[in-house]
């Protein structure tokens, strides 16, 4: 069985892959016109896909990509084809949680401020501006693996924590209730914060609107460490204008990279890092490691994990 692996891996990481089995052809393209030659044959990709290595494969029966979103490579012929998806979606969760509360504290403790302005002039503005977590509501869209770990670190904060999701999900005991989708507006309404941890789908896509943002409290602040397009651009820079919310952590925005003219740069409610909450040093080990148990599930026909629903795009 051939396996093309269209990603960097340690050589580590490969004998951790080889060992699986002694019928494995693995094979390391080093760049897009090798991988275009050897997909032709190849059984198993994991990392990097396209259409194009998608036209000529010959016998794909199992792509893995390395990211947990997939987006990026649903296009319509693969999503109507037979070849099993998997992704990183469970896996990334951690990391991201982890930016996702940064950017909180940066917003609520005038971080993001200081670093821009570099003035001792703002301490008393800072100050007004503060609030506390304890008993605040924190409102999370999407509970998968990014939301559960998100709403895990509210407790340390004392928070109430409530959810929407579209699929029926049993939530743990730090997360006090859990909705379907009918309920957004009341999550967005309750909430003092809201964190999108949501895979971007025609049903995401711009789901933050201007009504969105008027069921939001005034002061509540919208933190987003997913993908950038389930937020209305100009709907936000309205929001924000207007004081319909009270600010923004964005590691995800509707354009990448934002344009050095978007008005986002220079809001003081708002802190933007550049896409970076992917970012962990164990994050290939893990996903090597998630890769090499759906390895020995494919090879003895088990189910895999992490499979990806092609049709509703997580």
């Amino acid at each position: 069985m051939k396996i093309m692996v269209n990603s960097k891996i340690t050589s580590e990481q490969q004998r951790q892959i080889e060992l699986i089995s002694d019928t494995l052809n693995i094979v390391l393209p080093k760049n897009s016109t090798e991988a275009l030659e050897e997909i032709v044959d190849t059984d198993i990709v994991f990392g990097g896909f396209n259409r194009s290595l998608f036209d000529r494969a010959k016998q794909l029966k199992w792509v893995q990509v390395w990211a947990a979103g997939v987006d990026g490579v649903l296009f319509p012929e693969f999503v109507k084809s037979d070849v099993v998806l998997t992704s990183a979606k469970g896996y990334v969760g951690t990391h991201l949680a982890d930016q996702a509360w940064a950017l909180i504290l940066g917003l609520l403790r005038g971080i993001g401020r200081s670093v821009r302005e570099r003035t001792w002039s703002n301490k008393m503005s800072i100050r007004l501006a503060t609030w506390e977590l304890g008993e605040r509501t924190l409102g999370i869209v999407g509970l998968g693996g990014t939301g559960i770990e998100v709403a895990r670190r509210a407790q340390g904060f004392e928070m109430r924590v409530i959810a929407v999701d579209p699929e029926s999900v049993d939530a743990p005991s730090f997360v006090h209730e859990i909705w379907k989708m009918d309920r957004f507006d009341d999550l967005l309404s309750q909430s003092d914060i809201v964190c999108i941890c949501a895979p971007l789908t025609p049903e995401t896509e711009c789901m933050f609107n201007d009504a969105a943002f008027q069921k939001m409290q005034s002061h509540a602040l919208l933190i987003n460490v997913t993908r950038g397009k389930i937020v209305d651009g100009p709907a936000l820079i309205r929001a924000l204008n207007d004081e319909r919310i009270g600010g923004a952590g964005l590691d995800v925005t509707p354009v990448e990279p934002l344009p050095d003219d978007n008005p986002l740069w220079d809001m003081p409610n708002v802190i933007i890092t550049p896409h970076v909450a992917g970012g962990s040093p164990i994050r290939m080990d893990r996903t090597v490691t998630l890769f090499c148990d759906n390895l020995e599930r494919f090879l003895v026909g088990k189910p895999l994990l992490s499979v990806i629903d092609k049709q509703k795009g997580y």
